[in-house]
């Protein structure tokens, strides 16, 4: 659980002010969706209203956060990427280009693109629970799922996804972090405890940074941008959740996880063996020939890595006086939007991502919160909704998994 995000020391273009003080994004109570009596909600997706408009206002108008585009019109490469992969399930993404392994501000231009693209957070709630099978004369237990649903968390990290406002910022490791720094164990900066006792040099920046990985002689080194959701209360949230449905009267084992797709961009120097490790043919003979017991410790010591470059995506921050300032919603209020259409999914035994017709659907539950508050309730819906449709219209959907 990561509740107070750091404040960014590196001062790029990409870096924003986090100081808002509009009291409409600081901690309250949730409104209850009361909305079974509200027929107007039952409207085409593409009649709903801008995301957020009454919270945030006209986007020209003083904000705390510049517009950001979820995918900027600017390309990372001129030309052909010698070798690219992505993880289909993971969404992480690999590099290998000559021109990255030679140009530190080639490098540090396309971390800085790389990091305009959000993490993609999700909550997932997975139920399981064992019986007993005869197989051929002989009982086993079997591990039966009864649901796995999950809810992306993407589109609450903007105040406004129609036009691109979020409170992200790019920053680096700071000298006290356990973290890679171009070797191959964890560890933190030399003297760095001497240095925060007696204030001496700052940690270094993502420009120096890039000139280290640069110039490093290693045979194998590769370096990582690393894409966070932070300020959300994970353990908030999972104790409510747990409670819903537990509330359904279910008694199997259930785990409440907080998993992130397109977390990480990595950029290997150019070499026949980091090309080989992402070519999926040779990936493949290796793990049927079992020779990943031999291949996997050889990439692991021979690789330096530099995992110290972080894209800090807000859920909340923490104000001069104290209090948790939101970028779009809170956790009782996401609780509050969500709440029935999970316990509805749950009952149903469903398997997969909820959408936003199961957010409208779920507007004929069984009410399951103790607030009997409904202003704001019918924007709050809409409001999610739409904010899920341009996150999927600008960030992709429908995947094959």
């Amino acid at each position: 659980m990561n509740t107070k995000p750091s404040i960014p020391l590196l001062q790029s273009d990409d870096a924003v002010s986090l100081q808002t003080r509009d009291p409409r994004y600081l901690d309250h109570d949730a409104p209850e969706l009361r909305i079974d009596d509200l027929p107007e909600l039952r409207v085409g997706l593409d009649d709903l209203p801008p995301l957020y408009q009454d919270a945030v206002g006209d986007s020209s108008s003083s904000s705390s956060a510049p517009l950001l585009p979820l995918n900027p019109a600017l390309q990372p490469f001129d030309g052909i990427v010698a070798q690219f992969k992505k993880e289909p399930i993971t969404g992480d993404e690999y590099y290998v280009d000559p021109r990255l392994d030679s140009d530190p501000a080639l490098l540090e231009r396309h971390i800085k693109w790389w990091s305009q693209t959000p993490p993609r957070p999700f909550v997932r709630l997975l139920g399981t629970h064992t019986q007993s099978v005869n197989d051929a004369g002989k009982k086993e237990k079997k591990t039966v799922t009864d649901f796995d649903v999950s809810a992306e968390l993407t589109p609450y990290l903007y105040s406004d996804a129609t036009n691109q406002v979020s409170w992200r910022a790019l920053r680096t490791a700071e000298d006290s972090e356990n973290t890679r720094r171009g070797t191959v164990l964890r560890k933190r900066a030399p003297g760095a405890k001497q240095s925060i006792e007696l204030g001496l040099a700052d940690k270094p920046t993502l420009t120096e940074w890039c000139h280290r990985y640069t110039a490093s002689q290693a045979g194998l080194k590769c370096l990582t941008l690393e894409r966070r959701m932070v300020g959300f209360d994970e353990e908030k949230v999972r104790q409510k959740l747990i409670s819903l449905v537990r509330a359904t009267n279910y008694r199997g084992s259930l785990s409440v996880t907080f998993p992130v797709v397109d977390a990480r961009v990595t950029v290997y120097n150019q070499c026949k063996t980091n090309v080989w490790r992402l070519t999926a043919w040779i990936w493949w003979v290796c793990v049927l020939s079992l020779l990943f017991i031999f291949t996997w410790p050889y990439l692991f010591f021979r690789t330096k890595r530099y995992e110290v470059v972080f894209a800090e995506w807000p859920f909340s921050v923490f104000g001069e006086n104290g209090r948790r300032q939101f970028v779009s919603i809170s956790e009782d209020q996401w609780y509050n939007l969500w709440g029935r259409a999970i316990s509805r999914a749950v009952l149903e035994k469903r398997q997969g991502i909820l959408d936003q017709q199961d957010l409208i659907a779920s507007e004929g539950a069984d009410p399951v919160f103790g607030n009997n508050v409904v202003d704001g309730a019918v924007n709050l819906l809409r409001a999610g909704v739409h904010a899920m449709n341009e996150v999927n219209r600008q960030l992709g959907w429908g995947y094959s998994s």
